[in-house]
């Protein structure tokens, strides 16, 4: 239990020291009017760089995002089969598998996948 407490208090020391360090090298910038554009090159912008950007774009690329995590998380699932006891791992893979096919019915039946 003091191994714990002490590394415990080790790395709140450290990061305490990292960050009063940081603070006090840190150099403050003033910002004006030319640090606040946008940088092209010298030259003005062309249009504004806040444009608008099409949510539905945004929905798709985090279902992306969400689906090769899940790839990701399932394939060392397949190594792990061997090593583990075999109904706990069915159990498991079932569930995961579950959630992510419920999500999924979930974005489709709220047409979120309607582009």
């Amino acid at each position: 239990m003091m191994k714990i407490m002490y590394t415990i208090m080790m790395s709140i020391m450290v990061s305490m020291m990292l960050m009063i360090m940081c603070t006090l090298i840190s150099k403050k910038s003033n910002m004006d009017r030319e640090k606040l554009t946008p940088f092209e090159c010298g030259f003005d912008p062309i249009s504004s760089a806040r444009t608008p950007f099409s949510i539905q774009f945004f929905l798709i690329a985090v279902l992306f995002l969400i689906f090769d995590i899940e790839i990701a998380i399932m394939l060392p699932m397949i190594t792990t089969m061997k090593s583990s006891n075999l109904t706990s791992w069915t159990i498991t893979v079932m569930v995961f598998i579950t959630i992510l096919i419920l999500g999924l019915y979930y974005e489709w039946k709220n047409n979120m996948l309607e582009w």
